[in-house]
């Protein structure tokens, strides 16, 4: 079995941006991506772009143009989002099989999350981005639902050949434990609105400047709650988490409506996130787990600092 980025040295990145119109002045840097590919180029009398190779059968061309469209949404709201660079009317080239779009560069470094003005800020422009991702549904990106990210791939793995013959049963009996965990904590929340998300909210994927912050990388674009695009931004012990969410939620409400029944998600999340992403991913979020609430309960506000699911939670 090939491997689907096996083709790409450094001449045929050149090649294949060239392709699309520029002309590259030869310097070319890889940068960290997991999913897909992704290259700072240089070009000829002018900055740098960034060349974004997408992983083969990932998503359809649509699925894309959907990630593409939000991104220019956002940016004529004056967001600050990175929106793909159009050349001739299209922002998705095509280069012998392979999909490429073409970014701005942006620098910046990780947020300091530990700084409630940091968290605050965050959650002012996530608000704004809720309430354009809420405007209208992505019709060619799936849907954070149980059935996309849990069963289905569970399925697809049990017919892969990657699972050991040995470890089959015993896999399969963590994975649905975990799995009747996440319904549980979906029945909790009850039904909640479905909005266009970033998806993969993380520090890797906020640059930070003085200027404030700008959210890149919106691969993991989907419809789902707006909770999972602010779980990934706490960290510590359940104390330190519900001070962190006050001061995101502080900005959040400034534009959007939360609905604290979603808090009854975060431990369904992070159980899909830790068994998608390898060990060691940002998308593993927080560094101790959630306990959501009992049965029949509800996370609310109270004053200004919310009541935390995992508030008892031992170590």
């Amino acid at each position: 079995m090939s491997a689907p980025f096996e083709a790409l040295t450094p001449d045929f990145v050149l090649t294949a941006v060239e392709a699309s119109g520029l002309f590259c002045d030869g310097r070319l840097l890889t940068l960290n991506s997991y999913e897909n590919r992704v290259y700072q180029v240089g070009i000829e009398d002018s900055v740098p772009l960034i060349a974004k190779f997408y992983r083969p059968g990932r998503w359809s061309d649509e699925a894309i143009l959907e990630e593409h469209a939000f991104l220019a949404e956002l940016a004529e709201a004056e967001i600050p989002a990175v929106p793909a660079i159009a050349i001739d009317g299209r922002t998705l080239h095509q280069y012998q099989g392979f999909r490429i779009a073409l970014f701005p560069r942006r620098g910046g470094r990780a947020p300091e999350l530990d700084d409630p003005a940091v968290l605050g800020w965050l959650g002012r422009f996530l608000g704004r981005i809720h309430a354009i991702g809420a405007q209208q549904p992505f019709v060619h990106r799936p849907d954070l639902t149980i059935q996309n990210f849990g069963e289905a791939p569970r399925d697809e793995l049990l017919k892969s050949p990657f699972l050991p013959s040995e470890l089959r049963d015993t896999w399969l009996s963590v994975v649905n434990q975990a799995l009747d965990g996440v319904r549980r904590c979906f029945d909790r929340a009850g039904a909640l609105p479905s909005i266009r998300l970033h998806g993969d909210v993380h520090s890797g994927n906020v640059l930070w400047t003085d200027a404030g912050p700008h959210f890149v990388d919106f691969d993991d674009a989907r419809n789902g709650p707006a909770i999972q695009d602010l779980w990934m931004l706490l960290s510590g012990d359940a104390q330190a988490m519900a001070r962190q969410f006050d001061h995101v939620l502080e900005g959040y409400e400034q534009f959007a409506d939360f609905n604290p029944a979603s808090l009854h998600l975060v431990e369904a999340l992070r159980t899909r996130a830790s068994s998608t992403t390898p060990a060691g991913s940002p998308s593993a979020g927080a560094t101790r787990p959630f306990r959501p609430p009992s049965a029949g309960s509800t996370p609310r506000a109270t004053g200004r600092t919310r009541s935390w699911p995992c508030a008892n939670r031992s170590r």
